[in-house]
C-alpha cells in the first residue's frame, strides 16, 4: 500500500493549478491533506478516482483543515481527538481499516514569538496519548505537517533557528517523546543525510536554494517496520510551499 501526505496550502488553489497532475505516475492508494481551508461545497466533486473522501474542515473559514482520499473505503472514521479545546480547527483526521489506523494531522505552529507555544506543548501531550489509545486495538500511521524539524540535519540553518517556532527546544522534545512511546520516524529508516527538507519559505524563494525544513512525516508504530518498504520526499512537486511525502508498506 502506498501512501502520501502533502501540506497543500489551499486545496482550491493547488485545484486551479492542476496541481494534483503528479498523482497519475505516483498512484498512491490513499492522499492525506493538510490546510486544506476549504470545505467540500466550495470545491465541487474533486479527483474521482478516490472515491472515499473524507473531510474534517476547521469551523473558522478559509483556515487549517484535513482531508484524506482513498481509493479503500475505511471501516471507521473519526474527526479531532475528542477534546473540544483542539477540535474546532479541523487538525485530524483518523481513518480504521483492518489492519491499521491512519491519523491525519496538522499540527498547531507555535507561531511568531512563540506566542502558542504553551498550547502546543499541551496538543503533543494530547495527540501522544490519542494515538496511543489507537494503539491499543492495532498499530497506527500517523502523518502530515508535524510543524516541527527534530534534528539539526532537519533544517538548512539550525544555529539561526534554535527557539524559533518549529526548532524550540520544547517542540523537538515532545517528537522525542513521541518516538520513545514506539513510533518510527520513517524517512530516516531510509536516508541519514541532510539536505532534504519539505518546506521552504515562499518569501524568500528559498526552495531555489534548497534552504528548508522537513517538517512533515510519516510515522508508525514499532510493529509495523517490518512491512515498511520506503519512504521518501517528492521535493520536485510543486503548487505548496511544502512537497509530498510518502510511505510504501506491505499491508
Amino acid at each position: 500500500m502506498k501512501l502520501l501526505s502533502w501540506n497543500v496550502n489551499g486545496l482550491r488553489a493547488v485545484l486551479r493549478k492542476e496541481g494534483f497532475s503528479f498523482l497519475a505516475e505516483q498512484r498512491p492508494d490513499i492522499l492525506c491533506l493538510q490546510e486544506i481551508r476549504a470545505r467540500p461545497e466550495q470545491t465541487g466533486p474533486i479527483l474521482p478516482e478516490y472515491p472515499h473522501q473524507y473531510w474534517n474542515a476547521a469551523e473558522r473559514a478559509g483556515y487549517s483543515g484535513t482531508l484524506c482520499l482513498s481509493k479503500v473505503q475505511a471501516e471507521e472514521v473519526h474527526l479531532g481527538m475528542g477534546k473540544t479545546k483542539h477540535d474546532s480547527e479541523g487538525r485530524l483526521l483518523t481513518l480504521t481499516f483492518p489492519s491499521f489506523h491512519l491519523v491525519n494531522v496538522y499540527t498547531p505552529n507555535a507561531q511568531r514569538g512563540l506566542q502558542r507555544l504553551a498550547y502546543r506543548q499541551q496538543w503533543d501531550r494530547d495527540f501522544r496519548a490519542y494515538v496511543l489509545r489507537l494503539q491499543q486495538s492495532k498499530p497506527v500511521i500517523f502523518c502530515g505537517d508535524l510543524n516541527v524539524a527534530h534534528r539539526e540535519i532537519d533544517l538548512a540553518h539550525p544555529k539561526a533557528n534554535r527557539m524559533n517556532a518549529g526548532f524550540t527546544d520544547e517542540e523537538r522534545q515532545g517528537f522525542d517523546e513521541h518516538l520513545a512511546a514506539g513510533f518510527i520516524d520513517t524517512f530516516r529508516e531510509f536516508c541519514t543525510d541532510g539536505g532534504h527538507y519539505t518546506w521552504w519559505s515562499m518569501a524568500t524563494r528559498a526552495r531555489e536554494r534548497n534552504v528548508g525544513w522537513r517538517i512533515d512525516y510519516f510515522c508508525i508504530s514499532r510493529t509495523l517496520r517490518p512491512v515498511l518498504t520506503d519512504a521518501f520526499i517528492l521535493a520536485e512537486i510543486m503548487g505548496s510551499d511544502h512537497c509530498p511525502v510518502g510511505v510504501e508498506l506491505e499491508i
